[in-house]
């Protein structure tokens, strides 16, 4: 189970660094996140 878990949880962390990562910077602005920022919202969106 706790495999299973970690494969999700890196694939969801993936899957958010690969949306975010195709915005343009103007979309990242108004969603308040910075370029600079994407990897940590990523494992936010893992974490909670």
């Amino acid at each position: 189970m706790n495999f299973a878990r970690s494969l999700s949880n890196w694939r969801k962390y993936r899957q958010t660094i690969n949306e975010l990562g195709r915005m343009s910077d103007r979309e990242l602005r108004d969603l308040g996140i910075g370029r600079e920022d994407i990897r940590r919202v990523a494992r936010d969106a893992i974490a909670g």
